[in-house]
């Protein structure tokens, strides 16, 4: 069973999208334990530049890290990966019984240090994703990878 953290900036306020990701964590759990992690979000109101927000919510990501296993930050300048081998980085990370923890920014991104404390930088899209939909589509990758680690027909 995979131990997996889901490290996010900002709260999920809308029932669709906390619906979404409840269903995909539910079909998840057979496969993994999910810990999801919300640290607060900096307001953009244009009296605080980017870079600040970043920084003030990367120190946040950094003191909720642990110390170790294996972390991935969800960057849109990372590697883009099919399901498969998704699926076998998830199996060779989080096979081993280590904790892997998805690190996804908020509406300014990720700040650099939190990615250079990264071991792995992943991109789900060449788009601009609103960190809900990146909560949504990772959960449901998780969810697709771990299916095809088991050998089941979720994924064609």
């Amino acid at each position: 069973m995979y131990s997996l953290k889901i490290l996010a900036v900002g709260k999920i306020k809308e029932s669709w999208w906390r619906e979404a990701i409840a269903e995909f964590e539910k079909r998840l759990r057979p496969y993994a334990r999910v810990e999801f992690v919300e640290v607060a979000a900096e307001p953009l109101t244009g009296t605080v530049p980017a870079a600040e927000s970043m920084k003030r919510e990367g120190e946040r990501l950094l003191a909720r890290l642990p110390a170790d296993g294996f972390i991935v930050a969800l960057d849109r300048t990372g590697l883009r990966l099919s399901s498969e081998k998704l699926a076998a980085l998830l199996n060779e990370r989080g096979g081993t019984g280590q904790t892997v923890t998805f690190i996804i920014g908020g509406a300014a991104g990720l700040a650099a240090e939190v990615v250079r404390r990264a071991d792995f930088r992943l991109s789900l899209s060449d788009l601009t994703l609103t960190h809900e939909m990146a909560r949504v589509f990772l959960v449901e990758q998780l969810y697709r990878a771990a299916t095809i680690n088991a050998g089941k027909k979720y994924h064609y």
